[in-house]
């Protein structure tokens, strides 16, 4: 694609990075047939080729962006499928994470809008909040209905859908310590105790550190851990999720100082897919550029750690597992095969349902600004998981996992957790 940047524009590190980007697409078109949005809608601007020609004239002409612009940019998933097709490497992400920023800088959005995303920023990367939002959706819950017919708060409405009737106690996990190795150490890791993921479903990370330190690896959760950043530099926040980088880096290059890290494992693959790029993003703080790149070196999803463990074949299980691949671990970090294999070496069979590559519609917070494509989203991955008449659903996200949850009865778990329980670990309580 030929760009007319000015050597003025270019001056910027950002809009060069984007430049470069943006002469890598040759408009081919291949990324539509795999844009969940593009097939839901039918709408060339809610394709990837559709907001690169928008994100285009927008940063070349130096124009702040316009209510145009951020429909299409908001109806964008992050998915990065595009990314998985392009034939071109069009690096889709860190393009659209910079429209993100622009559009924060240079456009001011309707109120209710901007109330509903600084909830979500002020909410849900902290635990403690998180928690007591939840207890209050159930005061709240009756009036999901009335919420959402009116358009503005709709997103309010599709939260106390989202919300869990019922909270799991706190574990002793989610909080910092040392969970030593049982008999001889093989191996030291610390693990990503997350802003979501504790207070929704605890037994993840509980599952990985029993399963862990079963093999002989000593597993720490630092003090002093924050939200990885993902939620609100997918706003366009950049400040903030900077700012939150830096401390996970601090906190955990802390501990490759005391006693040395294998890894960093992380059970949220969205988080992962963020914290692998914490070397781009904090490419130019020469404080933070050399030290982000290391942990993000570091960085593994807990699937991607145990495949190098070796862990030995189990008796079949009888039990058929559907296999949800999350966009962030398939097309974010191309992780495509380990936690199948795993899986199967745990004694499962593994079946793959149709249209594996599109988004279930969770996305972050997507689920909530655009609840309708996600509805959407939401009913044709549940429809392709059913068909493959499954005992039950593994994935390795969160998001993933609480979306899915809404719209089918089949038990939906982490990965690791049925991993756990073929290892000698307790048998998941979905299950019981």
């Amino acid at each position: 694609m030929q760009t007319n940047f000015t050597a003025e524009q270019l001056a910027d590190p950002h809009v060069a990075t984007s430049e470069k980007i943006l002469r890598k697409c040759v408009h081919c078109g291949f990324c539509t047939a795999t844009c969940p949005t593009y097939v839901t809608l039918g709408n060339e601007l809610d394709s990837p080729r559709g907001r690169i020609y928008l994100i285009k004239d927008m940063l070349e002409n130096g124009r702040p962006a316009d209510a145009e612009v951020v429909t299409h940019i908001d109806r964008c998933l992050s998915c990065l499928a595009c990314t998985t097709t392009c034939p071109s490497g069009v690096d889709y992400m860190h393009l659209v994470d910079h429209a993100r920023m622009h559009i924060e800088e240079t456009y001011r959005r309707p109120f209710w809008n901007r109330l509903t995303r600084n909830v979500l920023a002020a909410v849900l990367p902290h635990p403690g909040r998180f928690r007591l939002a939840l207890r209050a959706a159930n005061i709240g819950r009756p009036f999901a209905g009335l919420l959402k017919r009116f358009k503005p708060l709709e997103p309010f409405g599709a939260m106390l859908d989202l919300a869990p009737r019922r909270l799991p106690k706190a574990s002793g996990s989610a909080g910092p310590g040392t969970h030593p190795a049982i008999g001889p150490r093989r191996g030291r890791v610390a693990i990503l105790s997350g802003c979501a993921q504790p207070v929704l479903k605890p037994e993840i990370n509980a599952a990985t550190i029993r399963l862990l330190t079963r093999l002989g690896v000593e597993v720490v959760a630092p003090a002093g851990e924050v939200c990885c950043g993902s939620l609100v530099h997918h706003m366009g926040r950049e400040a903030q999720a900077l700012e939150a980088a830096r401390r996970n880096v601090d906190v955990w290059l802390d501990e490759v100082e005391k006693g040395g890290l294998d890894a960093i494992i992380i059970t949220a693959s969205g988080c992962g897919t963020t914290i692998k790029d914490y070397g781009f993003m904090l490419r130019l703080d020469a404080a933070y550029a050399g030290k982000a790149a290391r942990v993000s070196a570091l960085a593994k999803d807990v699937t991607e750690y145990l495949s190098s463990l070796d862990l030995p074949q189990q008796e079949a299980k009888g039990l058929t597992v559907a296999y949800h691949s999350a966009c962030s671990m398939q097309h974010g970090q191309k992780i495509t095969m380990l936690p199948k294999t795993l899986l199967k070496k745990a004694g499962f069979t593994v079946r793959d349902p149709a249209e594996g590559h599109l988004c279930c519609g969770s996305a972050g917070t997507y689920n909530i600004l655009q609840p309708e494509i996600s509805a959407k989203l939401k009913a044709r991955k549940v429809r392709n998981i059913e068909a493959t008449k499954p005992d039950l659903i593994a994935t390795g996200n969160i998001g993933c996992i609480t979306q899915i949850a809404t719209g089918t009865e089949i038990p939906i778990l982490h990965t690791v957790e049925l991993i756990d329980w073929a290892y000698g670990g307790e048998k998941p309580a979905a299950l019981s």
